[in-house]
């Protein structure tokens, strides 16, 4: 039971020095990462520059704890810091306490609805956010943070919670541009892109080692930082109107427990349990996917419960919503992390930066930061996805469009929101028009196929139809529809057979149809049977009076069905094919 709730346990007897040195040397790579993510994405949140290192420190060294990722890397990310900033932006304006303090309270209280969840063993609630849904809502965010952060990359003030009103007031103080800004903002952009796409290759081809070529690229946006601080100082730019970070306290956060205000808890209630929920699908893609490459395994009711802990440290330390982000999860996995408490290291270098580090970026160009971001935002975008989703499910591709719509259009908040009712209402709506087969028996053989897509052999006076979905209140009268529609439109079936061999749950809708559909039928001279039924749905009918009131029988498979009510069709069809095979 504790090596449920502390995988700690589990990997911590284990541990030696090799695993302690991949762990230090992934941890490096991942810090120097970090640092500049951190400061961005606190930027991105609307939020002091500090915030990024406070929810950098606390939550990893407690997913080390919980989590049984042995590569993830909790942190602040993009869109969960697009997020906070839409949720804090409506209740009050960025810069002040209030603000400050909700962006807090959305960490408590999405960390406290995840660890509930995971106690109560609700992760399967996530699996309401569709994989189209998921992928439309990030890369509708992903553009609206990239648009977003070109106010910083021209040095001009705007603002929006949409694609349209950020678009309209960027153009509407186009004019003001800083053009030493926007030097700095391109070239540092420029200089991202071409570290990420070209760097590694270039050093391989000096001669470089992998590895080191590796850790080496990854500093890319360290070097930015550096370059940009060390320009905007030397020629005294802060002078000539480039916005910078300014003072960075100096120290780590003071932990203390957010204030309860039910009123603020209560505004910011929804939002918070969006957050959970998205910053949730995106950690255990994440977990899963590499857990996949080395063969191990993740609890996702666990990891519920260590993003949760993860999220109350956060806040407790200062900090805003964090969740498993991709990108330093992959490069965590990369370096050769081997357990969590590789997040645990980078947690410290995190501090040692805070308490050491601060003073140097006082002059750390805004710009810098917002290239950090639109460089890491837009491999989050992909239109693509579109297409290949059109060509396959024309309904998930209505549900990834209206949510990239709505989020464009109307906000993160409502672009979820959307996505998840149209998820939603798409399962109730296929659901309640299950796909259903009339069936015949195959040639030669005791299987039963679908009379549209195969040669079967079908008897006159017999009606057999699969449904291929669980029953119930939904879809039950369209069971009921089918079944009238059919014995109306042939008067010579007397007995109709229901292959249940895709029916994995009938509720008390779906028997009382049954129920209705036995009467009638009984009342036309025609029998109801059932073939292939499930142990469990047998157990649930077993306790009910329907198999009572059954004027029909229950048979173990459709050819035992057909055998007992016309022996000779059913032998007749077997013993075709093999005449046939013998002629």
């Amino acid at each position: 039971m504790l090596k449920r709730y502390f995988p700690i346990l589990e990997w911590a007897p284990q541990y030696n020095r090799e695993t302690l040195g991949n762990d230090l040397v992934a941890a490096v790579i991942v810090t120097i990462m970090l640092i500049p993510q951190s400061l961005a994405y606190a930027l991105l949140a609307g939020l002091p520059a500090e915030v990024g290192l406070y929810a950098s420190i606390a939550p990893l060294v407690i997913y080390a704890v919980f989590g049984t990722s042995r590569a993830l890397a909790v942190g602040p990310v993009a869109v969960a810091s697009l997020m906070t900033a839409a949720a804090a932006g409506n209740l009050a304006a960025q810069g002040t306490p209030e603000y400050y303090g909700a962006a807090i309270a959305l960490a408590m209280i999405s960390g406290l609805m995840l660890t509930l969840m995971g106690i109560l063993r609700l992760g399967f609630l996530a699996n309401f956010l569709s994989h189209p849904v998921i992928s439309g809502f990030i890369t509708a965010s992903g553009i609206i943070i990239a648009t977003a952060q070109l106010k910083h990359i021209f040095g001009i003030g705007a603002s929006g919670h949409n694609l349209y009103e950020l678009a309209t007031s960027i153009y509407e103080h186009i004019g003001e541009v800083n053009y030493y800004t926007l030097a700095i903002g391109v070239s540092a952009t420029a200089f991202l892109f071409w570290v990420r796409k070209r760097f590694k290759p270039l050093l391989l081809k000096w001669g470089v080692k992998p590895k080191l070529a590796d850790v080496l690229a990854k500093t890319g946006p360290v070097l930015a930082v550096a370059a940009t601080t060390l320009v905007t100082f030397g020629f005294g730019l802060a002078d000539k109107g480039v916005k910078i970070v300014g003072e960075i306290p100096q120290g780590l956060p003071t932990p203390r427990i957010p204030s309860f205000d039910p009123e603020l808890w209560g505004q910011i209630a929804i939002p918070a349990l969006l957050i959970a929920i998205v910053g949730y699908v995106e950690t255990i893609s994440v977990a899963q996917t590499l857990a996949a490459k080395r063969r191990q395994r993740i609890d996702p009711d666990q990891e519920l419960i260590a993003l949760g802990t993860a999220n109350i440290g956060s806040a407790i330390s200062g900090g805003f919503p964090v969740t498993g982000g991709f990108s330093r999860s992959v490069v965590n996995f990369d370096a050769g992390a081997q357990t969590p408490a590789a997040g645990a290291f980078t947690a410290v270098g995190i501090a040692l930066a805070t308490l050491f580090l601060t003073p140097l970026l006082h002059y750390l160009p805004k710009a810098t930061l917002a290239g950090t971001i639109i460089v890491a935002v837009l491999s989050l975008i992909d239109l693509g996805a579109l297409k290949r989703t059109w060509s396959y499910s024309k309904g998930d591709f209505a549900a990834m469009l209206a949510t990239i719509l709505v989020t464009l259009g109307f906000g993160v908040e409502l672009g979820i929101s959307a996505g998840v009712g149209l998820s939603i209402f798409l399962h109730l709506y296929r659901s309640s028009r299950p796909h259903s087969a009339i069936v015949g028996q195959v040639p030669g053989t005791e299987h039963f196929r679908n009379v549209d897509r195969h040669e079967v052999i079908v008897t006159p006076e017999i009606f057999s139809i699969r449904i291929d979905e669980s029953l119930y209140f939904a879809n039950a009268r369209f069971l009921e529809d089918l079944i009238n529609d059919a014995v109306a439109a042939n008067p010579d079936i007397e007995h109709v057979i229901l292959m249940c061999s895709a029916v994995n749950f009938i509720d008390a809708s779906a028997l009382e149809s049954l129920e209705a559909i036995n009467n009638r039928l009984r009342d036309a001279g025609i029998k109801l049977h059932l073939s292939e039924v499930k142990g469990p749905v047998m157990d649930r009918l077993k306790r009910s009076h329907f198999l009572d009131e059954l004027n029909g029988r229950v048979f173990l498979t459709q050819y035992d069905a057909i055998r007992a009510i016309n022996p000779r069709a059913a032998e007749r069809a077997v013993s075709a094919e093999r005449n046939s095979a013998s002629g």
